[in-house]
């Protein structure tokens, strides 16, 4: 429900959601670094993640699966190829598929017990049904605001008795 339209700026800063997922992404990204290491930055993390479940998938759509401009994704590939943890192949149309290389699973495989101390730590606190309710918010946030982003999630049907 919009608020009234009032000229005054009289909204306290931390009663701003922007400000507060401002903040949140600060703490988020700051507990990810604690708990995981800085070999691999959150970006990263979210698309080995995603070459692991979807192996073989083309630049673009893994940049549409994590909610990337391609430009980002494709400078993101290269240093993860750099590292040796994913192999870029040419296909037709000047495509590139995506595949975790043995290294990379296995820098995946030893962040595992990071990402299990990474949620949590950012549900410290919380109780279960709030871990909930804050997690089926905020995925409710990000879906009806998915369009007002410069890189809109898009996410493929993906059929698990075909494979990937």
């Amino acid at each position: 429900m919009p608020a009234p339209q009032d000229d005054s700026l009289d909204i306290d800063l931390y009663d701003q959601p922007g400000h507060l997922i401002r903040r949140a992404q600060q703490i988020a990204v700051s507990i990810f670094h604690d708990a995981l290491g800085r070999d691999v930055t959150p970006v990263q993390y979210a698309i080995l993640r995603m070459l692991q479940e979807r192996p073989g998938i083309d630049q673009v759509t893994l940049a549409q699966e994590v909610a990337l401009d391609t430009s980002t994704a494709a400078e993101i590939a290269v240093r993860l190829e750099a590292k040796g943890w994913i192999v870029r192949e040419l296909l037709p149309r000047r495509q590139r598929r995506l595949v975790l290389t043995p290294a990379g699973e296995e820098m995946l495989a030893r962040l595992v017990p990071g990402v299990h101390e990474l949620q949590a730590r950012l549900f410290e606190g919380f109780e279960a049904q709030e871990q909930q309710d804050f997690m089926r918010l905020l995925r409710k946030f990000v879906h009806l605001n998915n369009e007002q982003s410069r890189a809109p999630l898009r996410r493929a049907v993906v059929d698990p008795a075909a494979g990937s």
